[in-house]
This record gives structure tokens, sequence and C-alpha cells, in this order.
């Protein structure tokens, strides 16, 4: 099911932007200098319209540096003034946001672990409700959808229309080159059930490392997200906090150099008519492939009633393993890739177990 919320465009807020939206600036301020530094670096690049600083850095052991706290908004404050970048920060509480808008931040933003707690994001609320700040959400840190969706709705019934959000990659459950899995498909999912939301990228929270950074990033604008949250900081070596995924303003910028930004149309009409053609057979394919699982799953529900006439278990996993050794074969010889072949044998054959043991169980 999808939403309907009249939620803003990026331009609404900012009218003067010309690209996707870039969000730049330190994981956390440090010192007056590094702010101010780094912040009059990055205005230099007109392709950087927000300026970001952690003031409160949420931390998962204590002891860590957690923010250099309150004094850190008038810094953001002088480089509003210094530079006329608009500035934001994260807020993890109400107290927060409260500081936060009477320091007349631009932006605020919930970062993941709030994101998670539906009593910490009406808090947040309930001290922006009647406010003009553009407020964004990350995604919770494990990939619930309806949990990403719930927060983005409670902003939106405060009345704030100004929303964003913001793609950062989730905790992952075992060993990737990532520091939070990507996991696009959620992504995907809450364009579906949000249209007309705008959707930008951390990926630098994403990557963990810089050298991950361009490949994370490109891959966002390949999938039509409307901007990036890139942390950049003066001096990466000397950070206080996530060294390994900040740049200097200047890699920032031949960062930038290199990508390639795509867009949702190619205002060429031989395009989309060769485009709408090809999505026509695209369809009728699809047509086909759920008809012929609709009768796969006749012949499997025929197999569970005979299993169950004869006292034999649903699942047979020798069968299994000579099935998924069989079907990625195949799948080879078409030259189709092996994960993808065995994901969506591992779903039919979940699904095909589900069935023939409801048969079993049936009176």
């Amino acid at each position: 099911m999808s939403t309907n919320f009249e939620i803003n465009p990026i331009k609404e807020w900012l009218p003067h932007i010309n690209n996707p939206l870039l969000i730049s600036g330190p994981c956390s301020l440090e010192t007056e200098q590094q702010t101010l530094e780094t912040a009059k670096l990055l205005a230099k690049d007109p392709r950087v319209f927000v300026y970001r600083g952690g003031v409160w850095k949420p931390r998962t052991r204590p002891g860590s540096f957690e923010g250099v706290g309150s004094i850190g908004l008038k810094w953001l404050q002088m480089v509003k003034k210094e530079t006329g970048l608009p500035v934001g920060t994260e807020v993890a509480n109400a107290q927060h946001t409260e500081e936060a808008l009477k320091a007349g931040l631009d932006v605020v933003w919930i970062g993941a672990r709030s994101t998670a707690s539906p009593f910490v994001v009406q808090e947040i609320a309930d001290v922006v409700k009647g406010s003009n700040t553009v407020v964004m959400v990350k995604n919770p840190v494990n990939p619930d959808v309806q949990l990403w969706v719930g927060a983005i709705e409670r902003i939106y019934r405060a009345g704030i229309k100004n929303i964003v959000a913001i793609h950062r990659g989730f905790t992952p459950f075992s060993d990737t080159i990532y520091r939070n899995y990507p996991n696009w498909k959620t992504v995907i999912e809450l364009r579906r059930v949000m249209p007309n939301l705008p959707i930008i990228c951390d990926p630098s929270h994403i990557a963990g490392k810089r050298e991950l950074l361009f490949e994370i990033s490109q891959k966002a604008f390949d999938m039509g997200m409307e901007g990036l949250m890139l942390e950049s900081h003066i001096d990466p070596s000397c950070a206080l906090s996530d060294a390994a995924q900040q740049v200097t303003p200047a890699d920032l910028a031949k960062l930038l150099d290199k990508l390639v930004i795509r867009h949702q149309t190619a205002n060429n009409p031989e395009f989309e008519t060769r485009l709408d053609m090809l999505r026509s057979r695209i369809d009728a394919i699809d047509s086909e492939l759920l008809e012929m699982l609709s009768s796969r799953v006749e012949i499997v529900k025929e197999i569970g009633r005979y299993k169950k006439e004869n006292n034999v278990t649903a699942l047979q996993i020798n069968r299994w393993a000579q099935l998924m050794d069989n079907r990625v074969n195949i799948g080879k010889a078409l030259d189709l890739n092996e994960t993808f072949v065995k994901i969506l044998f591992q779903l039919i054959h979940e699904d095909s177990v589900r069935m023939q043991t409801e048969i079993m169980d049936s009176e």
C-alpha cells in the first residue's frame, strides 16, 4: 500500500538548488577553527548546498568522543553567517531538538538509532510541530520499512512537509565490506510506499571507509536518489570520530567530478516510446511467469496431498540439494547470476514446503 503524503520537493525549501542535494561537513564538530575552515572550503564548491556537523554524537560505548555539545550550535550559526550555507545537525531527543530550533538551524535529522524508537521520534515530532524546519529521517538500524515509514509519518503528522529520507545502510549480521549493509531493496520499497518522498543517500555511513564512497554514491544516483550526505573534514587523519570515512573538501570535489548524475526522464520522445515498448514486453513476460508459478503451485499442492497419504515429510533435503544444483547449472547456461538463481529458488522452495506442511496439518 502506498501513501500519498503532501511532502514538499527539495526545491520548495531550497529554491536555488540546480543539482542533486549535497550535504557535507564533518562527522563531528570538534573546534571552532575546524568547523569554520571546513565550511569555508566546502562553500567554495557550488555543488554543496547544506553544511552538516555533529554536535551530539551517540556512541555505542561510553568513553568515546560524544560531541562538543551545545557550543557546537554557536559554531553552526557562525558558519551560516560567514558562508551563507544552510546548516544542520543530528538530534536524538526532544532537548536536542529544542536547542537546535532555538539556534535557528535550518535542518535537523533523526539518526538510525532514534528512528528505531517510536517514542523518541514522537518526542522530536512534538517539538518541531509548527516550525519550518527541514526534518530528515535516517533509516532504522534494521531493514524495517514500516518502522522507517512510521517515523516519517509521525513527523508529517506534526505538520512538517519539508521531509527527506536518508538511506545510511543497516547493521550487518555478518562480515561485509561495508560498515552498514546497503540493502538497496529496502530503499526501493520505501520509494514504492512513499513515491513523492525525497530520498538521499549517506555513503559515508554505508562505506565506513573512503575507498568505497564513489562506488556507493554512483549507485545512489543510478537508482534515482535526489542527493548525497558525504562527510568532509579539513584533516580526516585527526578526526575524533569516523576518521576512515571522511574526505577533505578537495577530495570531495574530485569524487563529485567523477559522478554521473542520472535523471528520471530523458525528455526525448523517441526514448520514451522505445522504453514503453520494452516495458510492455517485460509486463507480458511477468504475466507468463506468474501463470507458470500458479501452475507450479497446483503441482506442489498435489505433491503435498500425496505425501500426506503416504505419511512422508514435506521437506526432502536430498531432493532440495539436487534441485538447487540443477537450477543453478541451468541458470549459468542461460547467463543468469548464480546468487539471483539461488535466492529465487530458495524462496520458491521455502513456500513450497510451507504449502505442503499446511496441507499435511489440515484435517
